[in-house]
């Protein structure tokens, strides 16, 4: 009996000793998982950078949100984890920035060539008419001065030969009038010899022929064959690429080290072995808001003809060693590019390969590495090589990435008014941008038929509207806003007007309503009472969003046309 009894006592004083060990913890356990409170996050299958907090449709596509996997304990919610094995076999490598200098004190820029406007010339009507025969149709042609350019009916140049014929018989006792009708027709650009027929035949012309008083390369054309044109009308541009521009962009911070007949080289991507030796002959007076740039020039003799506008130039200038500043330096093969953004992977543990994308804000080039202004620090580490692979890793686990940005808020993307009194905008400037408006508008109703033909006309008319804009009447913080928005509205006009491709002018189509949109809200404009409409599509420009103006409030989509015609709502009135 006293055997039972002992194992008895030990038992019990066992339950006691495992219940004030394990009971508590147990409690304790229980009682700090129910004070936690999981906060569920819900994202699109589609669309992995919607991050809502409760479940309900996706704000993109309208699907069903799914619970989000929860990040790694500890992690940002941009940042995602690799394992090292996956880092050792994409061959993934790191290195710790730092700042430096540029190599051996220079300056290095990049550009392109561009026409020298001074040699450019504009041919214009010499009378007005109905344009019969037109011998110059197609940009790049060579004209020389003194060639047939048209044939043209003018009922001006009838009435003028009439005048002519008669004050013949009355030559001898009114001789100023004949005179005075005589060089009507010079005036006009009638030639010696043709008045010396109409004298002597006494018959009058129907049709008179034009020619090119400028030589050059044509670019651009303002007429087709059946045009009906004034006297000074223009139609084309002609530029003599005997010299051209050398157009380069130098940064905010490196202004100091610029100056007028400042010796550079310049590196031609086209003929790599060949350098050319110029003097600085411009430097813009205004900085350019949008880049943080100033555009320096230089002119280059061009009489072989092997500089042509639109190529791609890089170039050094020898700087003060005094003014030599040090900089951030990433190497070029971390950065990757989308768009206009740059970005890079930081690696944001110093122990474990966790990674975040940010996107930086590069300067000149210089050599192996950029130049970084925004977005990295001194002793950073970053990936510089697999790259790509990293990319694909935080596109797979639904992070910021290179193509697919975590944040939500392209349809919030609006653009934001300067502090700019609209009460204070001459009346006429907003009545001009007005205009400009509804030739946007007629562009984007040709857009929305998917028309690429009369896509390219509409811009056109777009391009001729803006140029009657008169920017003079806009003062200070106005007209620099203005002459930025118009860089970006004019570049996008050319390449909708240069393509005949519907995706392509679309694309560009983007930049124009987002920057129409930021002129209206800054200086206000005259509609003529009509009610303009900010309208948006959330699955334009790749998911991002895009917004357009239209005068009708029903929604008629121009980034999809028949394929998603209502795709779209009414954000604002103007």
């Amino acid at each position: 009996m006293r055997k039972y009894i002992t194992y008895i006592g030990v038992l019990a004083i066992g339950l006691l000793i495992g219940w004030l060990v394990f009971g508590n913890n147990s409690k304790e356990k229980i009682q700090d998982h129910s004070t936690e409170t999981a906060e569920e996050h819900w994202t699109c299958s589609m669309h992995p950078q919607i991050d809502l907090p409760q479940p309900g449709a996706c704000p993109i596509c309208g699907m069903d949100l799914i619970p989000k996997t929860a990040s790694e304990e500890g992690l940002a919610s941009d940042q995602f984890k690799m394992t090292k094995n996956a880092m050792a076999l994409a061959n993934i490598e790191t290195v710790v920035i730092g700042n430096g200098s540029r190599n051996s004190n220079k300056l290095i820029l990049s550009g392109k060539i561009s026409a020298n406007d001074k040699t450019s010339a504009l041919q214009t009507a010499h009378f007005g008419g109905r344009i019969e025969q037109l011998n110059f149709k197609t940009v790049g042609e060579f004209v020389s001065k003194g060639a047939l350019i048209a044939t043209i009916y003018s009922p001006e140049l009838l009435t003028a030969q009439n005048e002519l014929i008669e004050a013949i018989s009355i030559k001898e006792s009114q001789p100023e009038l004949y005179k005075a009708v005589r060089n009507k027709l010079k005036y006009w650009k009638v030639s010696e010899k043709q008045i010396q027929r109409i004298e002597q035949t006494k018959k009058v012309q129907s049709n008179f022929t034009m020619y090119a008083n400028v030589s050059g390369y044509i670019s651009e054309i303002f007429i087709e064959e059946g045009n009906h044109v004034t006297e000074g009308s223009p139609l084309f541009n002609v530029s003599n690429l005997g010299s051209v521009w050398a157009d380069l962009d130098v940064y905010e911070k490196d202004i100091k080290n610029i100056k007028l007949g400042q010796t550079i080289e310049i590196y031609l991507n086209a003929y790599p072995n060949k350098i050319i030796t110029a003097k600085i002959d411009f430097i813009d007076p205004i900085l350019n808001n949008a880049t943080r740039t100033v555009l320096v020039r230089a002119t280059l003799n061009n009489k072989d003809n092997y500089l042509k506008p639109g190529m791609l130039i890089t170039s050094e200038i020898a700087i003060n060693p005094e003014a030599n500043d040090s900089f951030v330096m990433v190497p070029k093969t971390a950065v990757m590019w989308t768009g206009k953004r740059s970005v890079v992977y930081v690696k944001a543990s110093k122990s474990e390969p966790v990674f975040e994308m940010r996107e930086v804000k590069l300067g000149n080039d210089s050599g192996a590495n950029f130049e970084v202004l925004e977005g990295l620090k001194d002793g950073e580490e970053v990936v510089f090589n697999g790259t790509f692979t990293v990319d694909a890793a935080a596109q797979l686990q639904g992070k910021a990435s290179m193509m697919n940005r975590s944040d939500n808020n392209s349809e919030e993307e609006t653009t934001k008014a300067l502090d700019i009194d609209k009460s204070k905008i001459n009346t006429e400037f907003k009545k001009q941008l007005g205009e400009a408006v509804s030739a946007y508008i007629q562009l984007k109703d040709a857009l929305v038929a998917g028309d690429a033909n009369n896509g390219q006309k509409k811009a056109e008319d777009l391009r001729n509207s803006l140029n009657d804009v008169d920017m003079s009447l806009l003062k200070g913080d106005a007209h620099n806003e203005w002459m930025r928005i118009l860089k970006q509205v004019k570049f996008a006009t050319e390449d909708i007007s240069n393509s005949k491709d519907i995706k392509v002018q679309r694309n560009s189509f983007l930049v124009l309503g987002k920057s129409f949109s930021e002129a209206i809200n800054t200086f206000g404009i005259d509609s003529n009472n009509k009610p303009i409409y900010l309208e948006f599509c959330p699955m334009a420009n790749d998911d991002k969003g895009g917004y357009w103006l239209s005068f009708e409030k029903e929604i008629k989509n121009p980034y999809f046309g028949k394929a998603m015609m209502s795709c779209g709502e009414v954000k604002a009135t103007y």
